[in-house]
């Protein structure tokens, strides 16, 4: 007698919706609109006779019967992904997929991978920057990158590096408040236009704090949502940003920007390498691991390195 199983639409979106506690995102997710989820998760629950959400003004979460059958079809859909994957014919020709965020994507990756292809010229890559998260394997993706201060139980997680803060400005707005405000290898901030990151999970006032910098206000300066933006901005004479190295590393050495401070500090986040723990069983996403892995242990090595003094004044 054959199986009876829920419209298989319909379970999708409700893994989506489950996955993301969203059905705004989940639809973004499928390409459909937050209304075509919503009517597919009415459906499915009038089919199966239970309540899966609980809707609220400013939100959904899932109930308690939800989140038990979540973990049911997520299991299962990742079971199809599994399988379809390790179909030959499917697995010769599908890329390694990546997810990481922008300014990580255009400023630490991208200038690696022309080594890698060179390396492995029959093995492509895909890298996604979309801010969304990722499911091991349902959503397509080998391989994500994140910043987090600690591993996530459930998937596999690799340390990459930590990053290292140090202000950094243009040459000529560093000139500039020199001339306003005396001649010294250092700025005072003080006087200096501060370039936020509204997204950041660490800024200026982690950086403040750890220096002893005193006097200088946060609350006032330029606010950008990328770290990319930030450091354009810098480049431009707009202000001072906190340079984030090794994402840094390319404008200090062409000149475009310059360190405002000899106070560098250790970021408490790293990049994490995150897959699923299936993932070496294509070899092509071994290679990558290591390539990547090792790629990054040199990066660190580099940072560590640095050489760094704490600050005299809250010129800092």
């Amino acid at each position: 007698m054959p199986l009876r199983l829920p419209p298989l639409p319909a379970l999708r979106f409700f893994e989506a919706a489950g996955r993301h506690q969203s059905f705004k995102l989940a639809a973004a997710e499928l390409n459909v609109t937050p209304s075509a989820i919503s009517h597919g998760i009415v459906g499915l629950e009038q089919a199966l006779g239970v309540e899966l959400f609980v809707r609220e003004p400013r939100g959904i979460s899932l109930t308690a019967t939800g989140a038990d059958y979540l973990s049911y079809v997520s299991e299962a859909f990742s079971l199809i992904a599994i399988g379809t994957q390790r179909l030959p014919n499917h697995r010769a020709n599908r890329p390694v997929a990546v997810s990481c965020a922008p300014t990580f994507a255009s400023r630490w990756l991208l200038p690696r991978l022309a080594e890698f292809r060179e390396r492995w010229p029959n093995v492509n890559v895909t890298v996604d920057t979309s801010h969304r998260q990722v499911g091991f394997p349902v959503d397509g993706f080998d391989f994500a990158i994140r910043l987090s201060r600690a591993p996530v139980a459930g998937t596999g997680w690799v340390r990459l590096f930590s990053e290292r803060f140090v202000p950094v400005c243009s040459p000529a707005y560093r000139a500039k408040l020199h001339a306003l405000h005396g001649a010294d290898d250092e700025i005072d901030l003080r006087h200096a236009t501060l370039i936020h990151v509204n997204a950041a999970s660490e800024d200026w006032q982690v950086w403040l704090e750890a220096t002893g910098a005193q006097d200088v206000d946060t609350t006032d300066g330029l606010r950008v949502d990328t770290i990319q933006l930030a450091f354009e901005a810098a480049s431009m004479g707009l202000g001072v940003a906190l340079g984030r190295k090794p994402l840094v590393d390319r404008d200090l050495a062409s000149g475009a920007l310059v360190e405002a401070s000899r106070a560098s500090i250790d970021s408490t986040t790293a990049y994490w390498l995150v897959s699923a723990e299936n993932e070496e069983r294509r070899p092509e996403l071994f290679d990558f691991r290591r390539w990547l892995i090792s790629e990054a242990q040199h990066v660190e090595a580099q940072t560590q390195g640095y050489v760094h003094t704490a600050p005299r004044s809250a010129a800092g």
